[in-house]
C-alpha cells in the first residue's frame, strides 16, 4: 500500500512512451529520538524567530522573501512564482536520456533514494514496459527532475513492483580523493601479515542483514533519559576507553584470530529487531526495587518520546 502523500508527482518518459507517476520518499528518519530546544531557567520551549539583520526587528512570516548575493550586503528579490514560471520540463517529467551499465557508477554519487509507482490506472501498462525492460539487463536509466526547486540527476532502476530513483550528486559536489590519500606513504604488506588479516576477513565474512544493526547510542540514550525521569544520577564526564597495551603488528594479528574463534565458539546473540512504523516510545518508570511500577495504565508514569522525523539533536 503506497504512502498517502507522495513527495512529487508528474510523468516518466521515454521516447514518445510516457505514463504518470508517483515519487515517494524512500528513508525516513521519524524513528530517532530527536529533541527540542527548552529554556534551562523555565523548561518551557523555545521558538526561533527571524530578525532583520540591520534594523534588528523581528520579521512576520508574510515578510520572509529569498534573495541572490550578487555583491556585498546587495541582493536580488526572486518570488516564488518566477522560480516556478521557469520553462523547465524536468520539473513536471522526468525523461530517460540514456541508459548505463550499473556497474559504472561511482558510489559516491549516489545521494537520496526514492519509490516511484505509476500515479493511478492510466499508464500502467507504460510503467511495466518501462520497468522490465531494464530488469535482467545490468542497466540503470538516466533522467533529470527538479525536486526542492533544484534541478539533480537522477537514476531509475527496477525495484520489486516499482522503480527506485536516486538521486545523484553533481561532479562539482565530489571532493578530489588525491586531496586526501596522496599523503599515505607506500607500504610493501608483508606476506605472512597479509594472509593472517585475510584469515581475520574470512572469519567475519556473513551475508548482509540490516536487521543486526543496532544504534547503540540511541539506545544509551533511551537509558540515560529513563534514569533522569527516574530521578537517578546520570553520568556527566566522558568515559573514554583506555588504549590496550602495545605490541607488535603480528602478534596483533594473532592475538585477533584467537579473539574471533573464541567469539565463533560462543553463541550468537540476535540483535533485537525495532518495530516498523513505530510513531512513538513508552518508557516505563522503573520502580524502588528495580521493577516496573503496578500502579494501573491510567496512572502509570511514562516518557513519551515523540518521533516526528527530525535528527537526534543536542543542544
Amino acid at each position: 500500500m503506497a504512502p498517502a502523500r507522495a513527495f512529487w508527482k508528474g510523468y516518466l518518459k521515454l521516447s514518445l512512451v510516457s505514463c504518470p507517476i508517483a515519487l515517494y520518499t524512500g528513508t525516513s528518519a521519524t524513528e530517532r529520538v530527536s529533541f527540542r530546544q527548552i529554556s534551562k531557567k523555565t523548561g518551557n520551549r523555545l521558538r526561533q524567530q527571524l530578525v532583520d539583520e540591520v534594523t534588528r526587528e523581528p520579521i512576520e512570516g508574510d515578510d520572509k522573501g529569498r534573495g541572490y548575493e550578487y555583491a556585498k550586503n546587495a541582493y536580488l528579490l526572486v518570488d516564488d512564482d518566477e522560480l516556478d514560471a521557469l520553462a523547465v520540463e524536468s520539473k513536471h517529467t522526468i525523461e530517460i536520456d540514456s541508459f548505463v551499465p550499473r556497474e559504472q557508477i561511482d558510489q559516491r554519487y549516489l545521494d537520496t533514494p526514492y519509490y516511484i509507482t505509476p500515479d493511478g490506472q492510466v499508464g500502467q501498462d507504460a510503467f511495466a514496459v518501462i520497468r522490465e525492460a531494464m530488469r535482467g539487463k545490468g542497466m540503470v536509466a538516466l533522467g533529470r527532475v527538479v525536486l526542492a526547486k533544484r534541478e539533480r540527476a537522477i537514476m531509475l532502476e527496477p525495484w520489486d513492483k516499482g522503480l527506485m530513483a536516486t538521486t545523484l550528486r553533481y561532479p562539482y559536489e565530489i571532493r578530489d580523493a588525491k586531496e586526501y590519500f596522496d599523503g599515505i606513504r607506500d607500504v610493501k604488506v608483508e606476506p605472512d601479515m597479509l594472509k593472517l588479516a585475510q584469515r581475520i576477513l574470512q572469519s567475519k565474512a556473513t551475508d548482509f542483514d540490516p536487521l543486526q544493526f543496532v544504534d547503540s547510542y540511541e539506545e544509551a540514550v533511551v537509558a540515560m533519559l529513563k534514569k533522569k525521569q527516574a530521578g537517578l544520577p546520570v553520568a556527566r564526564e566522558l568515559v573514554t576507553p583506555r588504549p590496550q597495551s602495545a605490541v607488535n603488528l603480528m602478534e596483533a594479528l594473532r592475538l585477533s584470530i584467537a579473539q574471533e574463534k573464541r567469539a565463533t565458539a560462543a553463541p550468537s546473540k540476535r540483535a533485537r529487531k525495532r518495530i516498523g512504523g513505530q510513531g512513538e516510545m513508552l518508557l516505563p518508570i522503573l520502580g524502588k526495587e528495580g521493577k516496573h511500577d503496578t500502579a494501573k495504565p491510567a496512572e502509570r508514569a511514562t516518557l513519551v518520546m515523540r518521533r516526528r522525523g527530525n535528527s537526534m539533536r543536542h543542544f
